[in-house]
């Protein structure tokens, strides 16, 4: 058998000598009127045009395509001297035969995908070479010297526009080649644009549009979504969306995302090339889909107490996604389908204002605002007190903030509001009357951006920008002394130990003044003192000196004017109680209550009953947490302001990792995820910490073993890791993969179906993070999340190739010979990975990662026992295939070792010219000669079973037999 083999490899060497000895002949022979010379050399052409292979070194793979392309020029340039000579009556019946003998044998060439995959190489090199330029120019000549009697297959030639045309388009051939994806299946739903979208408007409205836009596409390119049923699944999401979230601001905020934001998200998405269909005739085509919908669509409107879809599609004209024909089309159609649905008007709605409406005015209004204040107001604040008057009232702030959110305008709201806060500070109290203004606008902004860094996060209000020693005073409050989510404070932090005789004046202007001297006060010290105030009150009142009814009057003066004062005290308090034990707690609590309590009263300061409104809601986001672990109740005043939503939502006394596993349980049984699934996954990412966390959920995917709910469940893990995709990817292919790579023990979970959606799973995560994580910034709800549990990458895998990684220690520990795969030979560093050639940062930690997890696959491939964990390898590296992007640079197939491409055309599954060039970066100095050297080993194995009879091993015919030796 080995002598077969031995003269096979010298027949096809022979082979390939014979094609680069005839480029060289056909180089210098370019008298094409000897026809038996021609005919000679296009029979010795016939001898390798099917029989290309090249095993040798990398030199000798580029001639072999140089060679190619050289002998297709000349063909191309003999066929066009033939087509010429047609035309002369005389010659016409040799040159007809001679020009069919050229055509046969370009068409024979280029029928071959591997060998146009190797002209395709050999094109790349042009400018290293001095062959002349085939392709386009040359075919097109050969197109317009062909005489209308051949055009149409006359005088018994065959038809010659066929292999013309194969040529033609050869250049921008294969890059079309390695677009191609399989066939999608007949769905109608996807569940990851849907949860995408869902997550966005539920926790990051702030966020800027472009990030969305590229997760999006990203999505719809790996699941090669249609752009109509891709438009659907946006609307259905947010129409969900608008139905299920609680109400009051959530509700205004879906509101504004749904009718603001997304309109302007389509208007980016029309910017990316859509095929051949242009992107408004896929609005139009996605809203007629919509239309059927019927039940979703009245549900929507039953909620908003409006015509959702008209609004809707009007606000999409606006943004030029639809024209106006098909607009009013479409709302015609709606109208007469609303005729049959229930009544939205009742005795209870009829004078309630739609929420859409409201935002869609509210959007001009925020722009007014903002002109407003930054006008002069030195002289006269008064002014700029009744714009902010008429803020506070009803929902007016909420539905602006909201708007202002969706529009991307919040940050620059909220430092106007941090200015004006400032600006407080210098108006003079020289007149009477500037006393209460001045308290007032300090009071209102103070109350507005601790509602706003409540309802949108604090990031939106912090600012970059502010001078050396210049913060503003509300950024230094909030930072140091104002309570969120998942934030600890101090009560003995210098921030709440002011100056003594500041806050002795402060405790005997409460405790003896019934009036506060309003045109005396500096409003930013009164908050900065206010907190050790409080502890000299709180202690005189434990200690007997201070009666209740006392504390009672204290009280009523902190909240009687300002009612900043009140939220910096109960700040304070919140910190205080939390270090308390339960015994001790009763009077700091009774004094929230107390501060809580709005005073009812003539002697208040305008605006008081509105202020009290947004400053209760302010004390119950504050003691949320507090009142929580200490199980106390605290009725705050009904104010109208909606209760805290998605709040408590983990059952007491249920291990997190059952209430992880029942969630998404429900959420793969409905197939699709749900606003208040989103928080509770939120919850336990926060709780659990990102390895619990991405662990369980892998190990809920791997016990699937039906197909439909695999791939079910890799589109919602998807998108449930978008809550934090790039922390979720570093675990995932920092950790748990390699785990299940190189434990035996597990290599049974990783069979078919399970295996391959995790191998799935992790290429969308691999590609989504590192084509988002340089670009763009953690989003609000990951920047407030602390990581302790993530190992440090650097040290995981180092940068010193002499000390060997954790990962290879794994690796030579589960193989069966340790010496080759932690020899340096394998060390990142000296494996010729392609991304070194590229300068990627190997410090940054998804680059490591990545680096590590291919090297891993490499010694996979090449070691000497296959199993299930090789087959996921061969799986993974498919998705990487499908999911590449036509024309992409940068990919993560770039951290892939050079050495790796000649492992991976051993596995049959892997054996394509596609994926061969797909796999190899071509553009890379060395990138042309592993792909002719892959390539030709595929020739060259094909041409041996040709020769010999020779079969591929069997594949294995049942999960019992996957394991077995080569």
């Amino acid at each position: 058998m080995k002598k077969f083999l031995l003269i096979s490899n010298l027949i096809l060497s022979w082979l390939n000598l014979k094609l680069l000895l005839l480029s060289q002949k056909l180089r210098c022979f370019d008298d094409f009127s000897r026809d038996l010379c021609v005919q000679s050399l296009l029979e010795i052409m016939d001898m390798f045009c099917d029989r290309l292979s090249c095993h040798g070194k990398a030199e000798e793979c580029i001639s072999l395509c140089r060679a190619l392309l050289s002998a297709l020029t000349w063909l191309l340039r003999c066929a066009t001297f033939y087509a010429e000579k047609v035309k002369d009556p005389l010659e016409q019946a040799a040159a007809e035969n001679q020009l069919k003998m050229c055509l046969e044998r370009l068409e024979k060439v280029l029928s071959s995908t591997k060998n146009r995959a190797l002209i395709h190489i050999a094109k790349l090199e042009e400018t290293c070479t001095s062959l002349p330029v085939t392709g386009t120019g040359s075919s097109l000549a050969l197109c317009h010297s062909l005489p209308p009697p051949l055009e149409t297959g006359g005088a018994g030639i065959c038809p010659c526009r066929a292999p013309v045309t194969l040529c033609s388009p050869l250049p921008p051939s294969i890059p079309t080649m390695l677009s191609v994806h399989s066939e999608q299946l007949n769905k109608t739903g996807f569940p990851t644009v849907h949860a995408v979208v869902l997550l966005e408007g539920t926790m990051n409205l702030t966020g800027e549009t472009q990030p969305l836009v590229e997760q999006l596409m990203m999505v719809k390119r790996m699941q090669r979504i249609p752009s109509p049923l891709f438009v659907l699944e946006i609307w259905k999401a947010c129409f969900v969306g608008l139905i299920e979230c609680p109400e009051g601001t959530e509700e205004l905020k879906w509101t504004a995302f749904t009718f603001l934001k997304m309109p302007q998200v389509l208007v980016k998405l029309k910017k990316y090339p859509q095929g051949d269909k242009d992107f408004t005739e896929d609005v139009n085509c996605a809203f007629e889909f919509l239309l059927k919908l019927t039940p979703l669509l009245d549900k929507a409107d039953q909620r908003c107490n409006c015509n959702c879809m008209s609004l809707l599609l009007q606000e999409c004209s606006k943004q030029g996604l639809l024209s106006e024909a098909n607009m009013n089309n479409l709302i015609d159609k709606r109208a007469a389908d609303k005729e049959n649905s229930p009544s939205l008007k009742s005795a209870e709605n009829a004078n309630i204002q739609p929420n859409p409406g409201l935002i869609l005015r509210a959007e001009p209004t925020v722009t007014n605002i903002l002109k407003t204040m930054d006008a002069d107001h030195s002289k006269s604040p008064e002014g700029l007190l009744g714009v902010l008057g008429h803020m506070l009232s009803g929902k007016s702030l909420d539905l602006l903030l909201a708007a202002a959110a969706a529009t991307g305008k919040l940050k620059s709201f909220a430092r106007k509001f941090v200015k004006l806060n400032e600006f407080t500070k210098q108006i003079t109290g020289e007149i009477s009357k500037s006393g209460p203004v001045r308290a007032l606008l300090f009071d209102i902004s103070f109350l507005m951006l601790c509602h706003v860094a409540q309802t949108y996060g604090s990031e939106v209000i912090l600012s970059d920008s502010n001078p050396p020693g210049e913060v503003p005073f509300f950024e230094t409050w909030m930072l140091t002394c104002m309570p969120e989510e998942g934030k600890i404070l101090n009560p003995d932090h210098p921030c709440f130990r002011p100056d003594s005789t500041k806050v002795e004046s402060l405790v005997a202007l409460l405790n003896n003044s019934s009036e506060m001297k309003l045109v005396q006060m500096k409003w930013h010290e009164v908050c900065l003192s206010i907190s050790a105030a409080i502890l000299e009150i709180l202690n005189a009142w434990e200690n007997g000196v201070l009666s209740t009814e006392s504390i009672q009057k204290i009280t009523e003066n902190i909240k009687g004017k300002v009612c900043s004062m009140a939220v910096c005290a109960v700040a304070w308090l919140v910190a205080h109680v939390r270090m308390l034990g339960l015994d001790e707690r009763e009077k700091s609590l009774q004094m929230i209550r107390q501060l809580a309590t709005p005073l009812y009263g003539e002697n208040t300061l305008q605006f008081y009953n509105e202020r009290v409104v947004i400053m209760s809601s302010i004390l119950e986001h504050m003691c949320a947490d507090v009142l929580q672990q200490t199980a106390t109740q605290i009725k705050f005043p009904s104010t109208g302001m909606d209760t805290i939503p998605y709040w408590n939502l983990l059952p007491p006394k249920k291990p997190i990792k059952e209430v992880l596993t029942s969630v998404f349980t429900k959420v793969l049984e409905k197939g699709w995820v749900d606003s208040r699934s989103i928080h509770i996954f939120d919850t336990l990412l926060h709780m659990g910490g990102v390895y619990w966390f991405c662990n369980n959920l892998v190990k809920e995917l791997l016990k699937e073993t039906r197909k439909e709910h695999t791939l079910r469940a890799v589109e919602l893990l998807y998108a449930i890791f978008c809550l934090d995709m790039h922390q979720l990817t570093l675990t995932l292919l920092g950790h748990i993969l390699p785990n299940l790579l190189t434990d035996s023990s597990k290599w049974h979970t990783l069979m078919d179906p399970p295996g391959k959606a995790l191998a799935k799973l992790s290429v969308w995560c691999a590609l989504s993070s590192y084509s988002s994580h340089s670009k763009v910034q953690a989003s609000a709800r990951q920047k407030k999340r602390h990581r302790e549990d993530i190992e440090d990458y650097i040290s995981l895998f180092p940068l010193d190739d002499t000390q060997p990684s954790k990962l290879m220690r794994l690796l030579s520990s589960n193989e069966e010979d340790s010496n080759i795969l932690s020899s340096p030979n394998r060390s990142m560093s000296s494996s010729l990975s392609a991304s070194q050639l590229h300068t990627v940062s190997m410090r940054d930690p998804l680059n490591r990662v990545l680096a590590n997890l291919f090297l891993l696959i490499s010694s996979i491939l090449g070691a000497k026992t296959a199993g299930t964990h090789t087959q996921f390898v061969q799986w993974f590296m498919e998705e990487c295939v499908e999911c590449l992007e036509q024309g992409s640079r940068g990919s993560i197939l770039q951290f892939m070792p050079f050495t790796m491409v000649s492992e991976l055309v051993k596995v049959s599954t892997m054996s394509s010219p596609k994926i061969v060039l797909a796999i190899t970066d071509l553009s890379l100095p060395l990138g042309p000669a592993p792909a002719v050297q892959a390539m030709g080993k595929l020739r060259h194995r094909q041409c041996q079973q040709q020769l010999w009879g020779l079969s591929p091993a069997p594949e294995p015919r049942s999960r019992d037999t996957l394991v077995f030796k080569y």
